[in-house]
């Protein structure tokens, strides 16, 4: 048995530079293990305290991602599982699991760290073999995220579009009865005998209601319904029909009793009802049209700054404000920022576009201002300040959440490292950021954290460096 794991390790490229004496030192230290069918190996966030090589079977490495496990990898006979997170004495990155029944060598830290003192080349060989694990491992869960934030995004752009759309379907739905209403006002209005005067009037009045609203104040909930009532009675007196209807909508389109008892002594008694009728259902079909039309414009500004948040159908590269990047970040994390926190801009007016790789940009933006919603738990202040240092500009993004300790500080930017609950983070995010800052663009990153918040500096250089 020993000559045949010793002639099975010597074949691989791991061990395959270990004299015999060495090969039999590990043989004789290691431990082999036998798993069946769909048995753990190795748990996410399990202690990496040891490495292991699959002399016999499958096993399938997967990670938690948002909701759902990703398979990473299937690792057969011949291959080694675990070195990474032995190396650096970090807890397990993924779960492994035996796809079928299946031998292992397990090889105890103890046991790893003799092997490297032994052989440089083995220590070259797994140096080689960890790199490619990260990037591999990269890689998939970077495309998975993407996903992730692209099925966030959606949701998000859903409940912002829901809103208005809403509106602009309560709109129409409302404008169906009240232009049939209006028709008949006119059609009462032409056979009220009306003279030039009180023609030239009426059309000055037409003009006014399809003008947009003008502000009104905000009356206090009793000091309101004591108009409605006052506006109510004196149209009941004049013989207006549903006056207690008419009252509430003539007020909120801006019409009070001053307006309508000075609009009324230009018109005989019997004309009054007919004018005030016309004016309000005109006015209601106008206020309506307008809040469609705002509804819509709400709408169009969205897809607009999606569109411009995402940059399609343009170069790569672009001549970039910074500071529309950021407010169309915004609207992308709207559904998520409006429950409690504020937004401060302290925008440089001298701030000039930037050379970068526009929609990649805009992803750090979204992951920190993201974090730093969630750091709040949705209630606080993010400060958004711009300002130029030379041939650079600097954005910094700061919220007032509890901060981080300095070990957690530390390690922000590592790839995987997350101190979110297992499967709510990659622990990619800021790693990508960090890429897309300092090698996409030639910035960097800065992070000051206290108890009282925590502020990301970015700084970028106006021009892309082309050497």
């Amino acid at each position: 048995m020993l000559d045949t794991v010793k002639g099975f390790l010597h074949n691989l490229s791991l061990f395959g530079e270990l004299s015999d004496s060495d090969l039999d030192k590990l043989i004789d230290m290691a431990e082999e293990v036998v798993l069946e069918q769909d048995d753990v190996l190795m748990e996410e966030g399990d202690p990496g305290d040891a490495m292991y090589v699959v002399l016999d079977g499958n096993f399938e490495i997967s990670k938690r991602s948002g909701n759902q496990d990703v398979v990473l990898a299937m690792r057969g006979t011949g291959e080694v599982l675990g070195e990474m997170a032995l190396i650096e004495d970090l807890p397990r990155s993924a779960t492994v699991k035996a796809a079928r029944k299946s031998t292992i060598l397990k090889i105890t830290k103890a046991v790893f760290q003799t092997l490297i003192g032994s052989s440089s080349s083995a220590a070259l060989s797994i140096l080689h073999t960890m790199s490619a694990r990260v990037r591999n491992t990269e890689s998939m869960l970077r495309q998975n995220e993407k996903m992730a934030s692209l099925g966030t995004l959606a949701a998000g752009l859903a409940h912002e579009l829901n809103n208005p759309a809403a509106a602009a379907r309560r709109a129409v739905d409302q404008l169906k009865g009240c232009l049939a209403a209006w028709q008949r006002a006119r059609t009462e209005l032409s056979v009220q005998n009306l003279n030039r005067e009180q023609l030239d009037l009426i059309a000055g009045l037409s003009e006014r209601i399809a003008s947009p609203l003008p502000a009104v104040r905000e009356d206090d909930p009793l000091e309101r319904s004591d108009r409605e009532a006052e506006l109510q009675t004196w149209l009941e007196e004049i013989g207006v029909e549903e006056a207690w209807d008419l009252a509430p909508n003539l007020l909120s389109r801006g019409w009070g009793l001053d307006d309508l008892g000075e609009l009324a002594q230009h018109f005989l008694p019997s004309q009054v009802p007919v004018v005030i009728r016309w004016l309000s259902i005109g006015s209601t079909v106008n206020g309506l049209l307008g809040d469609a039309s705002v509804s819509l414009e709400r709408i169009s500004g969205i897809v607009r700054a999606v569109k411009d948040y995402s940059y399609l159908d343009q170069a790569p590269i672009q001549d970039v404000n910074v500071h529309e990047g950021l407010e169309n970040t915004l609207v992308i994390l709207a559904h998520k920022a409006k429950s409690g926190v504020r937004i401060r801009r302290e925008f440089a007016g001298d701030l000039p576009k930037i050379e970068a790789y526009a929609s990649e940009l805009n992803q750090v933006w979204t992951n920190i201002i993201d974090n730093a919603i969630d750091a709040m738990n949705g209630e606080g202040e993010i400060r958004l300040k711009t300002s130029r240092h030379d041939d650079e500009i600097l954005v910094e993004i700061c919220d007032t959440g509890p901060g981080m300790p300095p070990e957690v500080q530390r390690r922000i930017f590592e790839p995987f490292f997350t101190t979110k609950p297992p499967g709510v983070g990659t622990g990619l995010g800021l790693h990508i950021s960090y890429n897309i800052v300092a090698q996409r663009h030639g910035g960097r990153i800065d992070v000051d954290s206290s108890p009282d918040g925590t502020c990301f500096k970015v700084f970028l250089p106006v021009q892309l460096g082309r050497g």
